[in-house]
């Protein structure tokens, strides 16, 4: 999904099954709408909220067994009774948008990784019921891949979210390694930084990590999927190591090469 919380996840969504390539779709333009009602325009945090809302009232139709009111939601509302999906996984995508517009501090990791719980778990977690493998166990897996995709996703973007005066970076952290706020304002790397951001890494390391073995449990093209989506996080990590955590200067991207590299770690014997 190309959305800004979604960057490094499916990556490869053409390898996604025909018959799944629409559901996947639906599902991507939810969430892109709902993160533009966050993030995109000049307009009031109420009015960003109650935008939200009306997608939450469209849930509620649809769980009333009511006609939604929009064509978006007329899709939503196929590919949930298609799929059997739980709309709590959609509450919950909402409910973290809705709480980059009033919350732009952490002060744990522990407010981090519910965050992530709301933002990109379920993501994860639909997907898994479109293939019909939402196992409890892969349901496990799938949660430690996507928290670390987007922990990914904030430390290759902490100079765009301190633009608009977010920062992910749990506070208590911060001050354990020195680095304060001012510092990521003036885009400071210095070694406090770099340890701090060292340890960021290797913690969303160890977590994708921990949930590879999905990326072998699913099979066929699915499985594909899920191993180019592991590679292309440990790729991002990877890059953030060999630029000294300067993200600032130097945003990790994945480029074509990478891609060889990471068809190369996502063969079937790789795991």
């Amino acid at each position: 999904m190309a959305v800004d919380h979604y960057e490094n996840f499916p990556v490869a969504s053409i390898l996604l099954p025909r018959r799944l390539r629409r559901a996947v779709a639906i599902i991507y333009h939810f969430a892109r709408q709902a993160d533009d009602f966050a993030d995109e325009g000049n307009i009031s945090n109420e009015q960003r909220l109650a935008k939200l809302d009306t997608f939450r009232s469209e849930l509620r139709r649809i769980a009333n067994h009511e006609t939604p009111q929009t064509p978006l939601f007329h899709d939503v509302a196929d590919i949930v009774a298609q799929h059997q999906l739980p709309l709590q996984l959609f509450h919950d995508l909402l409910d973290a948008f809705s709480q980059d517009v009033i919350k732009k501090r952490y002060a744990n990791f522990d407010e981090v990784l519910d965050y992530c719980r709301r933002s990109a778990n379920p993501v994860g977690r639909l997907l898994l019921h479109l293939y019909e493998e939402s196992t409890p166990q892969n349901l496990i897996y799938s949660d430690a891949i996507c928290t670390s995709l987007q922990l990914i996703n904030f430390w290759q973007d902490v100079k765009k979210d301190d633009a608009i005066g977010r920062i992910y970076l749990p506070q208590d952290e911060m001050a354990r390694f020195g680095v304060t706020e001012k510092q990521i304002a003036e885009e400071r790397v210095d070694a406090p930084w770099r340890e701090l951001m060292q340890f960021q890494v290797q913690r969303a390391r160890d977590m994708m990590n921990s949930g590879a073995p999905l990326g072998s449990i699913l099979t066929g093209r699915i499985g594909l999927e899920m191993r180019l989506i592991i590679a292309g996080g440990n790729r991002i990590l990877a890059k953030l190591e060999k630029n000294n955590f300067d993200m600032f200067r130097h945003r990790p991207v994945l480029r074509p090469f990478d891609w060889v590299i990471m068809l190369g770690k996502s063969a079937p014997f790789s795991f």
